[in-house]
């Protein structure tokens, strides 16, 4: 699924974290504990250098606990990385972010210094909520959309530390078409700009595969289908999805199979693994290469044609 959507306001808060980068102690960046492969903004390794990451997985009470154990794990196997899981069931551990930003940047540290820390997230990620616990009150907008917080601002808080705070931000071309669709389905992009069919589809696949009795327990079907489409139009029937002619209404069950990921209803889902991070890089960076390829292709086959044409006009 190719991503189009890149509001302007993203593309400024790229440039003014760029230019603010080199004075910051450390990086917090705010992913979503269901996807925390996908909810990586790969422009946050290219522009930190070797500056220090706290990577926080964030709705951990949506997601799996196992695999979010096994991703902590996966995470902190990388120079200069730890990370935290938070959900609203750990909300009163949130300070330890500041804990861990001292360790981490302890030349900071101390009566007459200011630790700078920058928190960075894609929309809807709940890093507003983050920011406001650790202010003790509210200082950032919420809400159960994505791209609310538009302006970048500055936060005192505790322990000495200044929180550069971000909008939350995509970035311009999502490579990867797994990832473009758990990004839809958890809700980093507007609702406007996706298909819910599409996106319905390609999660039913997934859950068919992963997550097959809690599909069972939540919809009702003693026997699941292997094909995602079959499920869906068997889980529209139990839930009374009918339009004209007695034809299942698959766009509303769609919408219902969307939702209920959301809202863990179904379950604590967590839509990717380490390893298919692994094998999802070398898809990535094999298709990088093709397309490299042909446009190095193309354009040596004008530079033909330009030379052919220069020769027959002498």
């Amino acid at each position: 699924m190719a991503i189009q959507w890149f509001p302007g306001h993203m593309n400024k808060a790229r440039n003014e974290i760029k230019e603010i980068m080199p004075q910051m102690d450390v990086i917090i960046e705010v992913l979503d504990a269901r996807i925390p492969y996908s909810s990586e903004n790969p422009m946050v390794s290219a522009l930190r250098g070797d500056k220090p990451v706290i990577k926080i997985l964030n709705k951990a009470d949506l997601a799996d606990p196992e695999l979010t154990q096994q991703w902590m794990s996966y995470f902190e196997q990388e120079n200069g990385v730890k990370a935290l899981s938070f959900g609203h069931d750990k909300a009163s551990e949130v300070h330890k972010i500041n804990e861990l930003c001292k360790k981490l940047a302890p030349q900071k540290v101390g009566a007459d210094k200011q630790l700078k820390a920058m928190i960075m997230g894609i929309p809807n990620v709940g890093k507003s909520t983050l920011i406001n616990i650790l202010a003790g009150r509210i200082v950032a907008k919420t809400g159960n959309e994505p791209a609310v917080t538009k302006a970048q601002q500055r936060i005192k808080l505790d322990d000495g530390i200044m929180l550069y705070d971000t909008p939350g931000m995509l970035w311009p071309k999502v490579e990867n078409e797994n990832s473009g669709y758990r990004l839809a389905a958890t809700g980093a992009i507007r609702d406007t700009a996706i298909d819910y069919e599409e996106v319905a589809s390609y999660t039913a696949e997934y859950l068919l595969q992963a997550y097959p009795q809690l599909l069972k327990t939540r919809y009702k079907i003693d026997e699941l289908p292997e094909q995602d489409w079959e499920f869906i139009e068997m889980a529209g029937k139990k839930r009374g999805c009918i339009r004209g002619g007695n034809q299942i209404d698959t766009h509303k069950m769609s919408e219902i199979l969307i939702n209920e990921l959301r809202d863990a209803v179904i379950g604590r889902i967590t839509m990717e693994t380490p390893q298919m991070r692994e094998e999802e890089e070398v898809m990535v960076a094999q298709l990088r290469a093709e397309a490299e390829a042909k446009k190095a292709a193309k354009e040596e086959e004008k530079r033909q044609r330009r030379a052919r044409a220069r020769k027959n006009r002498r």
